[in-house]
C-alpha cells in the first residue's frame, strides 16, 4: 500500500514516516508542495496525507491535483480545526480532516476506515444504482439525471451513495454521520449534515424547497425511495 506524506514540519514527518513503515506502508515523503507535485505526476498512490500549511503553497492545491488524475483518498493534517478549513476541504475532496496534535493510533485508524470506504464501491456489489431519474456509475463514481452528469463532491457522492444502498429505509441522521465518517470523526457535527443535506437536494431535487427524493422522517431521519 503505497502513502503519499506531505508534511514540511521535518520533526514530525520523520516520525510519522517512521511509524507507517512500521505499519507496513511503502511511504514517499515530501515537504513542499512542489515535490508532492512531482511525485503526483510521477507514481500512482493508495493515500495521501497532506499538510494544509506548507512553505510554497497550500495543500489544497495538491489534493485539486491528487482528485484530478486518480481520485486517491486524501486526509488533511492541519493545525486549523475551524468550520471554515473543514468545508473547504471536504468540498475540494478531502476524504478526512485530523488536526494536530494526534495520536497515531488514531491517524492509522482513520487510515483503515478511510481505505475500507473508498474500497467499496456499492454495499449491493452493483455498479449501477437507479433511483428514480438520477443512474450511479459506482465503477466510475459518477450520478446522472435523465442522461446530464450531476457533479458531487467526494462528501456529497458518498452520502448518495449510502441513500442509495439503503433505498427505502428510513436513516438516522447518526447513522448518516457514521456511515460517511466513521466513529472516529469527531470534527463532523449535526450542522454538517443539515449543510450536505441541503446541498444534495439542490443538486438533485426537481423542486428543493418541496424535496421528493430525499424526504425527512420528522423526529427519526432522512428517506431515499419507496
Amino acid at each position: 500500500m503505497r502513502l503519499l506524506l506531505v508534511e514540511d514540519d521535518k520533526t514530525i514527518a520523520a516520525g510519522l514516516e517512521y511509524s507507517l513503515s512500521e505499519e507496513g506502508y511503502i511511504v514517499t515523503l515530501c515537504h513542499t508542495v512542489q515535490a508532492a507535485r512531482a511525485s503526483l505526476l510521477q507514481d500512482r498512490f493508495d493515500l495521501i496525507l497532506l499538510d494544509l500549511t506548507l512553505p510554497d503553497g497550500s495543500g489544497y492545491e495538491i489534493c485539486k491535483l491528487a482528485k484530478s488524475r486518480n481520485d486517491a483518498p486524501v486526509i488533511f493534517l492541519t493545525a486549523c480545526d475551524d468550520e471554515v478549513n473543514v468545508v473547504m476541504g471536504l468540498d475540494m475532496g478531502a476524504d478526512d480532516y485530523i488536526t494536530k496534535p494526534f495520536r497515531i493510533r488514531e491517524l492509522l485508524s482513520r487510515i483503515k476506515a478511510v481505505l475500507r470506504r473508498n474500497s467499496i464501491s456499492s454495499v449491493s456489489g452493483k455498479s449501477i444504482l437507479q433511483l428514480g431519474q438520477l443512474r450511479i456509475n459506482t465503477l466510475e463514481a459518477k450520478v446522472y439525471k435523465s442522461e446530464a452528469e450531476i457533479t458531487l463532491t467526494a462528501l456529497e457522492y458518498r452520502l448518495l451513495l449510502i441513500f442509495a444502498n439503503h433505498a427505502g429505509q428510513v436513516l438516522t441522521r447518526g447513522q448518516l454521520l457514521e456511515g460517511i465518517w466513521d466513529i472516529a470523526g469527531d470534527f463532523v457535527n449535526d450542522n454538517t449534515l443539515t449543510v450536505y443535506i441541503k446541498r444534495l437536494r439542490e443538486k438533485l431535487e426537481d423542486d428543493p424547497g418541496s424535496p421528493t427524493m430525499i424526504t425527512t422522517v420528522r423526529g427519526i431521519g432522512y428517506k431515499v425511495g419507496d
